[in-house]
């Protein structure tokens, strides 16, 4: 997307859910993810998980978590 794609959003929640996106892959490259594998990962495993009885697995999944910086940490050439 361009950086201002988000301007274009036609409804609110359109521009809300643009903002949710964009924030999730900014926090990951800030955490130097690759924004790309990472939300593939989130959108294929976390839908899976049972958040209701155990919350504390989403801490697992976020950006700064230490397994998910091993996995998906953009590596230096």
């Amino acid at each position: 997307m361009a950086p201002l794609d988000w301007l274009f959003s036609t409804s609110t929640k359109g521009a809300e859910a643009s903002a949710a996106v964009f924030s999730l892959i900014e926090t990951a490259k800030s955490n130097k993810l690759n924004p790309y594998d990472y939300i593939v990962f989130i959108l294929d495993y976390l839908p899976q998980q049972d958040l209701v009885e155990d919350p504390k697995k989403l801490d697992w999944f976020l950006p700064w978590s230490e397994e998910i910086k091993e996995e998906f940490e953009i590596k230096a050439d």
